[in-house]
């Protein structure tokens, strides 16, 4: 049979079956990925071959195949700094929720995330929420942002779950796919996954707070199905995911605006930093990149342990 991995906890993984059943899957003998230093070999998204046999009068399933992949996201391992898990697969659309006030999403938060998405074959949407608690200086701020990331080629939605803006252009965006959920706490996640399923009436903190054990938090997914045929990975892990595995030459690769320039610039290795004849840098100096995400990709540059080539 085949089936979707709907969540993972370790050694057991409740896997839907395309007649709809779900079952408790384990691994048949030693299943493991080429190619990939992962501590978890199927994951949250992963599309899987298993066959069914009883035991201990419970009917189980056995894990005998894993799809190909057509992206997934990894972070570095909990318990083993030179591995790497990986917390989903096959997702069609990477979200972050973004806020100005209560809380602060900063512009680095951003573009770190647009980073792994663009690493990771993701398309990302970027959702501007509680867009009803701005004053009028704070909605120029607001759309002088979006204007950034709009510009670079990102889609963006305003949105307000206490007076309904933006949901039916978000449920529009996300039905018939795969989406995964990222953004500080208490920046609406919640209040959005109701406003797009209200079936569900979930109070804050209800999904999330299924992974926690203690004060650790745990960092598998779980996969839960919306209307319109949607289907959300949650996962605490979203929030700091990371930069794993990134050489410092190809960073700015992944900012688009950057990586449309660099053909100009004078040396084909450019890092966009010192080197004489820069495009990028003559584009921030004349207000055509963002200041902003440059100083994003400096700072990415210097805080983060990147490898070189």
């Amino acid at each position: 049979m085949r089936g979707l991995v709907y969540k993972s906890t370790g050694s057991w993984y409740l896997v839907k079956s395309e007649e709809g059943i779900m079952y408790d899957c384990k691994i048949k003998g030693k299943l493991r990925l080429e190619n990939i230093n992962s501590t978890n070999p199927v994951v949250v998204g992963d599309i899987v071959d298993f066959i069914t046999e009883n035991q201990d009068a419970k009917e189980i399933g056995l894990i005998e195949n894993i799809h190909t992949r057509k992206n997934y996201i990894l972070r570095k391992s909990v318990n083993l700094s030179k591995q790497t898990h990986i917390l989903a697969s096959n997702i069609d659309i990477s979200i972050i929720v973004i806020t100005l006030k209560n809380p602060i999403t900063t512009t680095s938060f951003i573009d770190r995330f647009l980073i792994s998405a663009e690493a990771y074959s993701i398309k990302p949407l970027l959702i501007f929420n509680k867009f009803d608690i701005y004053n009028e200086e704070e909605e120029e701020t607001l759309n002088k942002l979006i204007n950034i990331y709009k510009n670079i080629g990102y889609d963006c939605i305003i949105t307000s779950t206490l007076k309904k803006t933006g949901i039916e252009e978000l449920k529009e965006k996300i039905q018939n796919k795969i989406i995964m959920l990222g953004g500080h706490s208490g920046v609406g996640k919640t209040s959005l996954i109701n406003a797009i399923d209200g079936t569900l009436k979930l109070k804050v903190g209800d999904i999330s707070n299924q992974h926690l054990q203690g004060k650790h938090t745990t960092t598998y997914a779980e996969l839960f199905d919306l209307e319109n045929n949607i289907r959300l990975i949650d996962t605490p892990g979203i929030k700091g995911f990371g930069l794993v595995n990134f050489n410092k030459q190809e960073i700015g690769d992944f900012f688009p605006e950057f990586l449309r320039e660099k053909s100009k610039c004078k040396f084909n290795n450019c890092l966009h930093l010192n080197e004489p004849n820069c495009s990028v840098k003559n584009k921030v100096a004349s207000n055509q990149i963002s200041k902003s995400r440059y100083e994003s990709y400096i700072q990415i540059l210097e805080d983060d342990n990147l490898k070189h080539r």
